[in-house]
This record gives structure tokens, sequence and C-alpha cells, in this order.
């Protein structure tokens, strides 16, 4: 088999970035190469010839996944006809969903990779690009009245706990409750 252009090269190193920003927050970081590569569909071998190490790719994954998050706000923050409140109430509605809780591979960064960024070294870039992407999070939930933290504590913590009991009438309550207290602020 030939070599692949460098415009091919880059587009199979992109599919990487996103295919590995969906994994690593559905399943974690702990995936392996070999599983990864094969979700993108590429082989194991030319994982290397992209990325110096895994390390690396789960930075450039971390970084993907929380610009997309924020291009999300952005595109909603312009659209949203009924000023940032109303946007931001969308958010909250949209986010403590069944749906988005079933869906941790299209979802929020910030509750996905929680668990594995409390493992990183507070060095990587990884760790970096998430705690930014959290404050970014956590600014774009201010108000006139609070910051945003609490908010995004009690969004993140109610999807999480939405996730851990999944199958019990306590993962829909977690997420109703939490939604119709950030609803009355």
């Amino acid at each position: 088999m030939g070599r692949v252009s460098q415009e091919q090269a880059r587009e199979n190193r992109e599919r990487v970035v996103r295919t590995a920003s969906r994994l690593f927050r559905e399943q974690g970081t702990h995936i392996s190469v070999a599983d990864l590569m094969k979700a993108a569909g590429l082989t194991h071998g030319g994982f290397y010839k992209q990325f110096a190490s895994k390390e690396a790719l789960i930075d450039e994954a971390t970084t993907h996944a929380f610009g997309e998050l924020a291009a999300r706000h952005a595109a909603a923050a312009e659209e949203g006809a009924g000023g940032r409140a109303e946007v931001q109430r969308a958010l909250i509605d949209a986010y403590l969903t069944a749906e988005h809780r079933d869906n941790a591979a299209d979802g929020c960064p910030a509750a996905g990779l929680a668990q594995d960024m409390a493992r990183e070294p507070g060095a990587s870039e990884a760790h970096r690009a998430y705690a930014e992407g959290v404050g970014a999070f956590a600014e774009f939930l201010a108000t006139e009245d609070e910051d945003g933290i609490v908010r995004l504590c009690t969004m993140l913590g109610a999807l999480v706990l939405a996730r851990a009991t999944k199958d019990s009438p306590l993962s829909d309550e977690i997420l109703a409750t939490a939604r119709a207290a950030l609803m009355q602020r």
C-alpha cells in the first residue's frame, strides 16, 4: 500500500482526534489505542505516525472536546432571541435530560472527562485544557447574581449521578430535581 498524501494524513489525524474525543467521554481515556484506531476506521500501526504518545492524543482530544462545547455555546448565544438568560435556561433544560445522560460520547466534556482528569497530572496539556474549559463553561452560565460555578457544579454533579444511577428511578429524579432547582433561580 502506498503512502498517504499530506491532506489524507491531516484528515486521518482529525478523524482520530474526533473519535478519541467521543470515546474518551463515553468510555474514559483508558481505552486502548488499538480499539480507538479501529473505531476511527484506521490501523493501529498508523497511530504513532500521527501522535507521539497516547498522552499527546488525550491532550488534543480534550482540547477538541472543549472547543466543540465553546462553539455550541457561541452558536446558542448568537441564535438566542430571548437574551442570555433564555439561552442559559435552554442549556440547563437540555443538559439535565435523559438524552444527555444516555449519550456521553456527544455530551459535556466536563462531565465525561471529570474522573480521568482528576487522575491526570496537573501540568499536562489535557489538565490545562480541561480546567480552562470548565472555567469558560462556568463563565457562560454566570448571571448578574452568580458567577456560574454553583450552576455548573449542580448541573455536572446531577449529570454524573444520573449516569451512575441510570437504571434506577433515582436517575430521572436527580435530573428533574436539579433542573427544577436551577430553573427557579
